[in-house]
């Protein structure tokens, strides 16, 4: 079974910092970009911050300058160091991956995966 496990979302005061982890884990072949993207209640998911496999990232205007998206292609991990965080930024993030996977049958096939999510809070 292939998954994306995210950790280290929490409630921290304006200004603080948080530092949200993501690994998968299963069949994986290979993992193309990885990615963070946020759901604020009553809003759409938007993409926060992605990398590529050569470590090419880009970020969501609002996010630039604060956030910081890495990742350790040995560990197949994916971060996002969140810093001077706003009330604003409250949503649940959700890792992605656009990865090639073996199936049941060892025939590799390429895959969007998904987090369950994590919430942050930033209180004002």
């Amino acid at each position: 079974q292939v998954q994306l496990v995210e950790s280290g979302g929490g409630l921290v005061q304006a200004g603080g910092s948080l530092r949200l982890s993501c690994t998968a884990s299963g069949s994986i072949i290979s993992i193309n970009a990885m990615g963070w993207y946020r759901q604020a209640p009553g809003k759409q998911r938007e993409l926060v911050a992605r990398i590529t496999s050569g470590g090419t990232a880009n970020y969501a205007d609002p996010v630039k300058g604060r956030f910081t998206i890495s990742r350790d292609n040995a560990k197949n991990t994916v971060y996002l160091q969140m810093n001077s965080l706003k009330p604003e930024d409250t949503a649940v993030y959700y890792c992605n991956a656009d990865a090639v996977v073996a199936g049941v049958s060892g025939m590799p096939y390429r895959t969007n995966l998904w987090g369950q999510g994590t919430q942050v809070t930033a209180s004002s």
